[in-house]
C-alpha cells in the first residue's frame, strides 16, 4: 500500500469510529432523558447492598452502551456524597457486566448487509409523532431509534472500511511476527488493546473494532482476546481521568475501577490457555468450528462469538469472584489515595459538585440538589448563632459576629458557584422537566443567598446596638425572641423540603409559618407606632427594634419563597401532564 492509501484507510476507520460513538452517544442520550430522574434515584440508593449495587451497575450500563459513562457517573456520585465507596465499587463491578451486552448487539449486527436497518429505523422515528411532540420524553425517544440505526450503519462503514488483507502479504507476515513470540505476544497485545482503548475513549467502539478485525482474519483468537482484556483495563482509564478533580472518595472509585479490570486481568492471564480452550470448545459446539483450526470461512463465523462469549465470560466471572473482595479493594484505595485533612470541612468551597462537570447534562443535577441541601444547612447554623449575640461577653460577641461574617462570605460564594454550575448544565441537551429544575435551583439558591445577607444584616444590626449602648426593655425582647423562634421554624421547614424529593414537599406548613411571620409582624408594627407616640422608648431604640423585627420578617419571606421555587417544578410538571391529557 502507498502512503495516499494507508492514510485514506485511516481516515475511513477514524470516520467509522466517529459515526459508532456519535450514534452510541446520542442513543444513550435518549435512553437518559427517558429516565435520567429515574436512574439518579436508583444509584443514589445504592450503599450498602452489593448484589443490588452490581444489578444496578449492570443494568445502567447496558441502557446507556457505555461502562465509561456508567463510572464516571459512579465518580461523580461518591464525590457527591450520593453513594458510599462500597456501594459505588459494586455499581463499578456491574458497569463490567452491563458492558457485555454493547458486544452481543455488535455480534448480532456483523452478517452483512446491515444497511437494512437503517432507513426502516430512520423511518420509524419519523413516522411517529415525536420529532414534533412538545414532551420531552417522546422526543427522547427518537432519539434513541436514530441514534440506535446511527451505531449500525457506524459498524457497517467500519466492516467496509477494513480491507481484505488476505492478499496483503507484508502486513500477515509483520501482525504474525507479532502474535508468534508465544506468551509475550500475548502481554503485547494486552497493552495495545488498553492503548487503543484509552485513546479512542470508548471499549465499546474498540470491542467493535477487534470484533470486525476477528472478522477479517486480521487477528487469530489468542490475540483476540489479549486485546479484549487490555480493553478492559483502558476503559478505566475515562474514570481516573474524570476523578483527577474529585474528591478523595471519588479518587478511590476510579482507582478501584482499574484495580478491579487489573486484578481479572492478572488472574485470567494465569489462567489464559485452560481460559481460552474452555471458549474454543463451548464456540465449537454452538458453531462447530474449531476457531484455531477450522477453515476460513468458519473462522470468520466462529471467531466473533468465541470472542463475545469470552468477553462475558470475564466480566461475569471476575464480578462474582471480586465481589466478596469488595473491603480488601477499599483497603487497597484507602493506601493508594489519602485523603486530605482539610477536605472534610471545606469550609469556604463546595462540597458535593467540586468534582466539575459530567459531559451528559441530565446527571449533575443530583449533585446539585446536594449542594443546595447542604447550602441550606449552612444558612440554618448561620441564623442559630444569632440569640447568642445578645449576652455574649466582648470577646465572645466579637467571635460569633466574625463568624457570622465568614458564613455570608460562604453563601455569597455558594451562590456563585452553584449558579455558574447550573448555568453550564443548562447549556446541555436537557429534557423539559431538568430545564425547570434548573430554573428552579437558580432561584432557590438566589433566596438561601439572600437568607444568609439579612442574617449578617441583623447581626450589624445587633452589633451597633452593643456599641451605642441601646438598651430594649423586656417586652420588645420579648417580641423579638418570639419572631425568632417563628422565623426559626419556618427555616426548618424550608429545610426539610429541601433534603426529600421536589415532588413530595407540601407547601401547607410552609404557609402557616409564613402566616405567623406576618401576623405577629403586624401586630409589632401597630403596637410599635403607638409606642413611638406615647414616647414609650427613645428614638434609637424603636429604631433598632423595628428594624430588627423587619429583618426576621423578610427572611421570613426569603425563606417562603425557596418552598415556592421547589413547587413551581411541580405546577409545571402538573401542567404538561394536562396538555397531554387534553
Amino acid at each position: 500500500m502507498t502512503a495516499t492509501e494507508i492514510i485514506l484507510l485511516l481516515l475511513k476507520v477514524i470516520g467509522a469510529v466517529v459515526i459508532f460513538i456519535y450514534g452510541m452517544t446520542l442513543m444513550s442520550e435518549g435512553l437518559q432523558k427517558m429516565a435520567g430522574s429515574r436512574m439518579r434515584n436508583i444509584l443514589g440508593r445504592m450503599t450498602k447492598n452489593p448484589v443490588s449495587g452490581i444489578l444496578t451497575g449492570a443494568a445502567v450500563t447496558a441502557a446507556v452502551q457505555s461502562s465509561s459513562a456508567t463510572t464516571v457517573m459512579v465518580v461523580s456520585f461518591v464525590n457527591s456524597g450520593l453513594l458510599s465507596l462500597a456501594g459505588a465499587i459494586a455499581v463499578v463491578m456491574g458497569a463490567n457486566i452491563g458492558t457485555t451486552i454493547t458486544s452481543w448487539i455488535i455480534l448480532l449486527g456483523m452478517g452483512g448487509g446491515m444497511e437494512k436497518f437503517m432507513f426502516p429505523l430512520i423511518l420509524c422515528a419519523l413516522a411517529l409523532p415525536f420529532m414534533i411532540s412538545k414532551r420531552s420524553k417522546t422526543k427522547a425517544v427518537s432519539e434513541f431509534v436514530i441514534g440506535l440505526a446511527i451505531l449500525l450503519v457506524g459498524l457497517q462503514f467500519l466492516q467496509d472500511a477494513i480491507p481484505d488483507l488476505s492478499t496483503n502479504q507484508a502486513l500477515l507476515s509483520y501482525m504474525g511476527s507479532l502474535s508468534n513470540s508465544g506468551f509475550l505476544s500475548i502481554l503485547l497485545f494486552v497493552a495495545i488493546g488498553a492503548l487503543l482503548t484509552a485513546i479512542v475513549q470508548s471499549s465499546s467502539a474498540s470491542m467493535a473494532i477487534t470484533l470486525v478485525m476477528c472478522a477479517n482474519q486480521w487477528i487469530g483468537f489468542d490475540v483476540a482476546i489479549a486485546l479484549v482484556m487490555g480493553q478492559n483495563i483502558g476503559t478505566t482509564i475515562t474514570a481516573n481521568i474524570a476523578a483527577a478533580v474529585t474528591n478523595a472518595n471519588g479518587k478511590k472509585t476510579a482507582r478501584a475501577h482499574f484495580l478491579f479490570n487489573l486484578i481479572g486481568t492478572v488472574i485470567t492471564l494465569i489462567l489464559f490457555y485452560p481460559v481460552t480452550h474452555l471458549i474454543a470448545y463451548v464456540t465449537e459446539s454452538f458453531t462447530g468450528a474449531d476457531v484455531y483450526s477450522a477453515s476460513t470461512a468458519e473462522i470468520a463465523a466462529a471467531l466473533p462469538l468465541a470472542i463475545t462469549l469470552f468477553h462475558t465470560l470475564f466480566n461475569v466471572v471476575n464480578t462474582v469472584i471480586l465481589a466478596f473482595f469488595i473491603p480488601w479493594l477499599i483497603k487497597i484505595v484507602n493506601w493508594m489515595v489519602k485523603t486530605p485533612p482539610e477536605e472534610a470541612e471545606m469550609p469556604t468551597h463546595l462540597k458535593f459538585i467540586s468534582g466539575g462537570y459530567l459531559n451528559t447534562a441530565e446527571l449533575n443535577l443530583q449533585s446539585a440538589q446536594k449542594e443546595i441541601e447542604h447550602f441550606s444547612q449552612r444558612v440554618v447554623r448561620m441564623y442559630g448563632i444569632l440569640p447568642n449575640l445578645d449576652n455574649a461577653k466582648d470577646k465572645e460577641f466579637d467571635e460569633m459576629f466574625e463568624r457570622i461574617k465568614k458564613y455570608e462570605g460562604i453563601t455569597d460564594r455558594m451562590e456563585l458557584e452553584i449558579a455558574s454550575f447550573l448555568t453550564k448544565v443548562s447549556e446541555g441537551d436537557l429534557s423539559l422537566q431538568s430545564s425547570q429544575r434548573i430554573s428552579s435551583m437558580l432561584r432557590i439558591v438566589d433566596n438561601l443567598e439572600s437568607i444568609g445577607d439579612s442574617i449578617y444584616q441583623m447581626a450589624i444590626l445587633k452589633k451597633n446596638q452593643r456599641e451605642q449602648g441601646i438598651s430594649l426593655d423586656q417586652e420588645c425582647r420579648n417580641n423579638l425572641d418570639n419572631m425568632y423562634l417563628l422565623v426559626e421554624k419556618s427555616l426548618k421547614v424550608m429545610d426539610n423540603n429541601l433534603n426529600q424529593p421536589y415532588d413530595k414537599i407540601d407547601l401547607a406548613e410552609a404557609y402557616a409559618a409564613e402566616n405567623e411571620i406576618n401576623a405577629l409582624r403586624d401586630r409589632l408594627r401597630a403596637n410599635h407606632l403607638n409606642a413611638l407616640k406615647n414616647r414609650s422608648y427613645t428614638y434609637q431604640a424603636g429604631s433598632t427594634y423595628s428594624g430588627m423585627y423587619a429583618l426576621y420578617e423578610k427572611t421570613g419571606d426569603y425563606v417562603i419563597n425557596v418552598s415556592e421555587a421547589i413547587d413551581i417544578e411541580n405546577s409545571q410538571k402538573n401542567q404538561e401532564h394536562n396538555m397531554s391529557m387534553k
